[in-house]
């Protein structure tokens, strides 16, 4: 049977895009179909993926597929993205100006530029295809999503932070929210020349970070509440030693000692769970100094409450 498809950048028409990843799943099947697990796990990395280059390439001329010069570029590709980056979302995670990739089921993917939601052309084969993405960039984090798990938490390769949630709790489909780092942290300077923050409140967190004043930041997603405990960080002497604590890893402190801790999900079993309570009171068993410099990112209202009833509090 012969199939004719449509390249992204040429397509026209939601079905024209959604008959092009299908056909690359079907391929990427195939490939991983005719893979020989035991002589892959001998090769380098780089042959290894020249190796998959080459057999893309390959399946990507096959008379069934029938596909264009230029097409097979752009498929074989993506085939290679759906392996080892993100997929159909690739473009939008190179992109520099996103801040945000929304995925509302397989064929409604947003993004976020410069403050405003945009609905973009990417799209999924389908809902398995969704879902195959989220457990395989999810798995790349050691963490796992399924049934009895259908929500997740995950940090990516690249930093950025995933969010995913998976039927029967996503009614139409699985979501992905993606949070996107940019690869400069931004600084006091950045947000004073922006007009996010004035001259006065910058000079103020300084002088509180210096004198070793408690410090609450508290806003909702989105708000900045990483980026500004990043830019308060730099005043922290580099003498001292700095202790974070974190549900997804995020905070990006630039201190020579620096002590970063993470939660751990409940294995299958429902056992092996650390929460940040656990993490802080293990803490107070670290050589700090008295009282320590920590730094607890989104602990929640309860767990904030128990972190503030430990005997030595965090500094910030």
């Amino acid at each position: 049977m012969t199939t004719t498809v449509h390249s992204p950048e040429s397509a026209t028409s939601l079905e024209q895009r959604r008959e092009f990843q299908q056909l690359k799943t079907r391929l990427h099947e195939r490939m991983v179909d005719a893979i020989d697990m035991s002589k892959a796990g001998r090769l380098q990395e780089h042959e290894l993926r020249d190796q998959l280059r080459s057999l893309a390439a390959h399946l990507c001329t096959l008379d069934e597929v029938h596909l264009d010069g230029e097409q097979r570029d752009v498929m074989v590709e993506e085939i290679m993205n759906e392996i080892y980056g993100f997929g159909p979302l690739e473009p939008l995670m190179t992109d520099p100006e996103v801040s945000d990739v929304l995925v509302n089921g397989p064929e409604r993917v947003f993004v976020e530029r410069r403050g405003r939601l945009e609905l973009t052309d990417v799209t999924f084969a389908d809902n398995r295809h969704l879902l195959q993405f989220i457990q395989r960039q999810v798995g790349r984090a050691g963490r796992r999503i399924d049934e009895v798990s259908p929500m997740v938490d995950a940090k990516l390769p690249d930093g950025s932070r995933l969010n995913a949630v998976i039927p029967p709790l996503a009614i139409h489909g699985p979501t992905i929210s993606i949070r996107r780092f940019t690869a400069r942290a931004l600084t006091f300077e950045d947000l004073v020349a922006s007009g996010s923050m004035a001259p006065e409140m910058a000079d103020f967190l300084i002088l509180a970070v210096e004198g070793r004043q408690n410090i609450l930041f508290s806003g909702g997603t989105g708000a900045g509440k990483t980026t500004l405990m990043n830019c308060v960080s730099r005043f922290i002497p580099q003498t001292e030693r700095v202790l974070t604590i974190e549900e997804t890893a995020e905070l990006r402190l630039q201190q020579p000692d620096v002590v970063s801790l993470e939660t751990r999900q409940p294995n299958v079993e429902g056992k092996g769970a650390v929460t940040q309570r656990d993490l802080l009171r293990n803490s107070l068993r670290m050589r700090l100094p008295s009282p320590p410099r920590s730094a607890a990112a989104s602990p929640g209202r309860r767990r904030a409450a128990a972190a503030a009833g430990v005997r030595r509090s965090p500094r910030w």
